[in-house]
C-alpha cells in the first residue's frame, strides 16, 4: 500500500501584511517548529478521517460555543473537503485525467490556532501537495498558491490573501509583489511575482505567541475588506504604503540594515493599527516586546507577534517579559 505523508509549515508575516490581499507587497517566513501534515493512502471509498480538532463531544454548551467561534463548524474536515473539491475541479477543467483511485485522508497539526500562525492553509498546502503525489498531477508552484487560496475564498466563502499560501509552498523566506502591474493570468487564475530572500541575512528573530488568547482570522479581516471595497481612503492608503514599507525591508535585509529593518517592524504594526480595532491583550504583546528593545508587529491576524532583537541578553529579557503575559517565545528555524 502507497502512503503519502506531505507536510505545510506555519508561517509568520514579517513585512507588509496585511496588504497581500490589496494588491500590495510583503515578505513573510515559515517556521519550522510548527507544521500540518496529511497522511493519505489506497482505500475502497473516499474518506475524510476525522482529527482530535475536530470535536463533536464538549464538556458543556459553552465550550462548545467557543470551539465554533475559533474553529468553525467543521474544523479541518472542511478544509480537506473543499480542497479535494477544487483540485477535481482544476484537473477536470485542464483536462487532466484521474486514475481511478480511492483514497483515505487524514490530518493533524502541531500549529497553534486561532494566532494568526496560518494553520488552516497549512491543512490546505498539505492536502494538495498529497493529492498531486498521489495523482501524480503536477500544478506549476507558483499557480499553486492561486489554487490553494481559491479553496478558502471561492469554496468556504473566507477572505484572505495570497501571503500564506505562497510562503508556505516555496518555504523559507520569501518576497511577494501582489501590484496588479506584476500579476499574471495562469490557468485562470491570478498569481503573482514570488522570490526567494536569503534568511541569513535577517538579524536574530523571534516569534511569540499567545497561549491564552487568540481570534479567527476573520475577525480582523471582514471589516477590512468591507471598508477597501468602499474605497475608504485611510484602508486604501495605509495599504499602499505597506508596500512601499516592504520595499525598505527587502533593501534593509538584503544590506543588513538591521536598525532600518526594526523600524520598518515597528512601523508595520503602528499602520495596521491606525486601521484596524485591536484588542487591549494583544497590544499588551506588542508593548511588552517593544518596552525591552525588541522591534514588534502582528505576524498574521493577532494573538502572534514576529520582530528581531539584538543579542542573547535582550532575547532572555524578550522571553521573561512576554512569559508574564502567557506567551511563548521561540527563535523561528526558518
Amino acid at each position: 500500500m502507497e502512503i503519502i505523508r506531505r507536510r505545510a509549515y506555519a508561517r509568520a508575516g514579517f513585512v507588509g501584511n496585511p496588504s497581500d490581499g490589496y494588491h500590495g507587497k510583503t515578505i513573510a517566513m515559515t517556521i519550522k517548529q510548527f507544521f500540518a501534515e496529511v497522511t493519505l493512502y489506497d482505500w475502497p471509498k473516499v474518506e475524510i478521517v476525522w482529527s482530535n480538532d475536530d470535536q463533536s463531544s464538549f464538556e458543556s454548551i459553552g465550550e462548545l460555543a467557543e470551539d465554533v467561534e475559533l474553529h468553525g463548524y467543521y474544523g479541518g474536515v472542511r478544509l480537506i473537503k473543499a480542497t479535494i473539491k477544487r483540485f477535481y475541479e482544476y484537473c477536470k477543467a485542464k483536462n487532466i485525467e484521474l486514475h481511478e483511485r480511492n483514497f483515505s485522508i487524514r490530518y493533524s497539526t502541531s500549529i497553534p490556532r486561532a494566532v494568526g500562525m496560518a494553520g488552516s492553509s497549512a491543512i490546505i498546502v498539505a492536502t494538495l501537495r498529497s493529492l498531486m503525489d498521489f495523482y501524480h498531477v503536477n500544478v506549476p508552484r507558483h499557480v499553486q498558491p492561486s489554487l490553494a487560496l481559491s479553496v478558502e475564498t471561492i469554496e468556504l466563502g473566507i477572505p484572505a490573501g495570497l501571503q500564506d499560501r505562497v510562503v508556505q509552498i516555496y518555504e523559507g523566506l520569501v518576497a511577494m509583489d501582489f501590484a496588479e502591474s506584476s500579476m499574471t493570468i495562469e490557468d485562470g487564475m491570478e498569481c503573482g511575482k514570488y522570490e526567494h530572500l536569503d534568511s541569513s541575512m535577517l538579524p536574530p528573530v523571534y516569534i511569540a505567541y499567545s497561549t491564552e488568547v487568540g481570534e479567527p482570522t476573520y475577525v480582523a479581516h471582514n471589516p477590512l475588506r468591507a471598508r477597501y471595497n468602499s474605497g475608504d481612503p485611510d484602508v486604501v492608503n495605509a495599504m499602499k504604503e505597506l508596500a512601499r514599507l516592504t520595499d525598505t525591508a527587502r533593501s534593509a535585509i538584503e544590506a543588513g540594515q538591521a536598525d532600518v529593518l526594526h523600524q520598518a517592524i515597528d512601523k508595520n504594526f503602528n499602520i495596521r493599527a491606525s486601521i484596524c480595532t485591536i484588542s487591549q491583550s494583544h497590544i499588551n504583546m506588542i508593548e511588552a516586546a517593544r518596552a525591552v528593545g525588541a522591534s514588534a508587529k502582528f505576524a498574521g491576524s493577532g494573538g502572534a507577534i514576529v520582530g528581531t532583537y539584538k543579542d542573547e541578553t535582550m532575547y532572555r529579557q524578550l522571553k521573561s517579559s512576554l512569559e508574564k503575559i502567557h506567551c511563548k517565545v521561540i527563535k523561528p528555524m526558518i
